[in-house]
């Protein structure tokens, strides 16, 4: 996805990464679908986000195989909404990485304004982005849930690949 310098085809594998989730509407956008809110117009009032830029973005997740568009009937008219592929539910880790280490390491700007990493197995709070640590267990999209206080009182499971 090329929005700014391409680093598709560089010898580190950390910048090939970043080419396609270095950007923070895209991670954005991930965590909504994520949320299982994968629509245009919910995405758009969620993010506050300009039309242009969520299309370049979801135009990118497509592109790079991390969402697909699927069909779904809008009360008379076919409209598309996107869902996590295989390859953009793996990148779960990252997203939780990103959740916890703002946990940590940034101030909240309000008591509401906090989310958690939940492994809906043990229903524990977990303190790694990939196993959880009241279990052990991996955690994958269908075992885990974000809690964000400013979104809902409980954790939302998490959307899986379709």
């Amino acid at each position: 996805m090329v929005l700014r310098s391409d680093w598709s085809q560089r010898n580190c594998s950390m910048a090939r990464g970043l080419d396609i989730l270095g950007d923070p509407w895209s991670i954005l956008v991930l965590r909504e679908v994520f949320f299982g809110n994968g629509r245009f117009d919910a995405m758009k009032s969620r993010l506050a986000v300009a039309d242009s830029v969520l299309t370049r973005r979801l135009a990118g997740l497509v592109e790079s195989g991390l969402l697909e568009k699927k069909a779904y009937d809008d009360g008379g008219r076919v409209r598309q909404e996107y869902v996590l592929t295989p390859k953009g539910e793996d990148a779960l880790p990252v997203l939780n990485a990103v959740v916890m280490w703002a946990e940590k390491h940034l101030p909240a700007p309000s008591d509401q304004a906090h989310m958690f990493v939940i492994h809906s197995g043990c229903g524990q709070r977990t303190s790694s982005a990939d196993t959880c640590t009241g279990c052990g267990e991996r955690l994958t999209a269908a075992n885990t849930s974000w809690h964000s206080l400013t979104r809902t009182d409980a954790p939302v499971q998490l959307a899986t690949a379709a």
